[in-house]
């Protein structure tokens, strides 16, 4: 319940493209977004896609529900050859928790690129906040320069401009 679907919906500038809900483990399938610009003579231009993978973390889900999301989302995350990165998003309040490291255990691929969003600092004071970002760019700086890390709050607007330079950057390479 990090705010994915939050973070989604901030990002497209829309209110309900991504369903959000207060209730843990509503993303049960790949959802996939189409990532487009306007080209020449107005004309759209596909871009990728963003995917909203299913939560791995705590959800209202038996464990057989929760290893099938477990399954899917390794498997995504693993095998798709196109994947340009992953934007891990996790609370700021507790980030790197057990589901987190075991995504990045599929991630662990050359050329994937990740990016650290740690979601909900507006609910963190400043010391906190200073902390949680250090744990997460030491993160990312052990990983390399694949690796990046921010503070983000899909609630106060904050941090859009950033992750939206990122996922620019990822697409233009």
């Amino acid at each position: 319940n990090a705010g994915k679907s939050t973070v989604i919906n901030v990002l497209t500038l829309q209110k309900r493209l991504a369903f959000a809900s207060k209730t843990p483990g509503r993303t049960q399938l790949l959802n996939f977004f189409s990532l487009n610009e306007k080209g020449e003579h107005g004309v759209r231009v596909e871009r990728g896609f963003l995917v909203d993978l299913p939560g791995y973390g705590y959800a209202k889900a038996d464990a057989g529900q929760r290893a099938t999301w477990d399954l899917l989302v390794g498997s995504y995350v693993s095998d798709r050859q196109s994947l340009i990165g992953i934007v891990l998003v996790m609370d700021a309040r507790r980030p790197f928790m057990a589901g987190d490291d075991a995504l990045l255990r599929f991630v662990d691929r050359r050329g994937c690129l990740l990016h650290f969003l740690l979601n909900k600092s507006d609910q963190l004071g400043t010391m906190e906040k200073r902390a949680a970002l250090g744990t997460a760019q030491r993160r990312a700086e052990a990983i390399g320069p694949r690796a990046s890390a921010q503070l983000f709050s899909g609630l106060k607007r904050e941090g859009i401009e950033e992750l939206t330079e990122t996922l620019t950057r990822w697409l233009s390479a």
